[in-house]
């Protein structure tokens, strides 16, 4: 049986870990400092802190951007269920909004909504790796959260108008390369560089993992300043051990390698669902949104679809098994009817790096093209 989700944990991984248990590094110390500093030099985030939990990590998050008890946080319906756990056990209301069906993310049309029933603050997040267009929501004037566990370390679009855009730009314009040399790509800020603050959850089936926990980045000095007083202040069971950086640190470092298994497969998935009924979500043509994994949104039930990949021994699992709706579902699906559809009708096929090339070949067989009757 081919599995849905496996981590990508390879000898690098396992031998940093080790190394801390050898050398008993197991609390917050060292090695957390070393993924901050990672972190920092990967996304360009101004600070940034290891935290135990995403749901501790918006606690953090609400604090920074001193919101009142009571107040109301919009979230996507299918953002992970602890959004909203962490939202009610803060004292505040979530207001749960519904998303796009061709993309899984909510829509500022519906942020606007939101806000007219009360929204204060929107946790964006990013479904399936697929980035929003962050500067229409950054218009709405209110605090934006990014929850980047699906999404990070992709790139928004280049926009040559931003300011630090235009300084490299002129500087390079005015110190062209040595011939036969090129300046590297430029490409735009990393996901979770736009908001107030962003969420890298760190858990088992998020895009980088520790095995539990998350990073809360400050994208500039004046947020940081802020969660820097919080975080000076917090006691050392909040604050993220070094067994758990070690890994992290060491998925960072994988990344690009990763990721570009990760867009090979995927590619090759879209390549054999073209002609068929059933699709994926949309995304931009470009680089730019990381690939979280291989969601299809079938034609059919889900339950036919899984009796058919059980046949093939491909295991296949609800994609939004975990989300808000999925949680709250009798009381949501009447307002988050697109949200309720894809959570009934989208199946997660495995897609990761450690799959090995008879099992890619036969996903990409047995990937269902056509109706599926059980």
């Amino acid at each position: 049986m081919i599995h849905t989700y496996s981590s990508t944990i390879r000898r690098k991984e396992m031998e940093a870990v080790l190394t801390c248990m050898v050398d008993e590094k197991i609390g917050p110390g060292e090695l957390n400092e070393r993924l901050i500093q990672t972190v920092k030099e990967t996304t360009g985030c101004d600070g940034a802190v290891a935290l135990r939990s995403p749901s501790l990590a918006l606690e953090y998050a609400l604090k920074a951007c001193d919101i009142a008890k009571d107040s109301g946080i919009m979230i996507s319906a299918l953002a992970p269920s602890w959004v909203i756990h962490a939202v009610e056990k803060y004292g505040c209301k979530p207001i749960v909004l519904d998303v796009a069906e061709d993309t899984g993310n909510i829509t500022v049309e519906k942020a606007e909504e939101g806000i007219k029933n009360g929204g204060r603050v929107l946790v964006l997040s990013e479904t399936m790796g697929i980035l929003p267009d962050i500067k229409a929501f950054l218009a709405l004037g209110i605090p934006v959260i990014e929850e980047i566990s699906q999404s990070a370390l992709s790139y928004y679009p280049l926009d040559e108008n931003e300011e630090d855009v235009k300084k490299v730009m002129a500087k390079r314009a005015a110190n062209p390369p040595k011939e036969g040399e090129e300046y590297p790509e430029l490409k735009g800020k990393r996901a979770g560089m736009y908001g107030t603050y962003a969420i890298m959850g760190m858990e088992d089936h998020d895009i980088i993992t520790s095995g539990g926990g998350a990073v809360l980045l400050a994208p500039s000095r004046r947020e940081w300043i802020v969660l820097k007083h919080l975080v000076d202040e917090a006691p050392s069971t909040d604050i993220l051990c070094d067994m758990n950086c070690a890994l992290a640190y060491v998925e960072i470092k994988e990344f690009n390698r990763n990721e570009q298994t990760r867009r090979e497969l995927f590619n090759a998935y879209s390549r054999a669902i073209m002609s068929g009924r059933h699709k994926t979500f949309v995304r931009a043509s470009d680089d730019g949104s990381t690939i979280y994994s291989f969601p299809l949104v079938l034609n059919s039930g889900f339950k036919d679809a899984k009796s058919y990949a059980q046949r093939k021994e491909i295991e296949i699992r609800p994609a939004f098994e975990n989300s808000v709706i999925a949680l709250r579902q009798e009381a949501l699906r009447e307002n988050c009817i697109c949200a309720n559809s894809l959570l009934l009708r989208t199946a997660m096929f495995p897609l990761y790096p450690r799959l090995g090339q008879k099992d890619v070949a036969k996903i990409i067989k047995d990937l269902p093209k056509e109706e599926i009757v059980d």
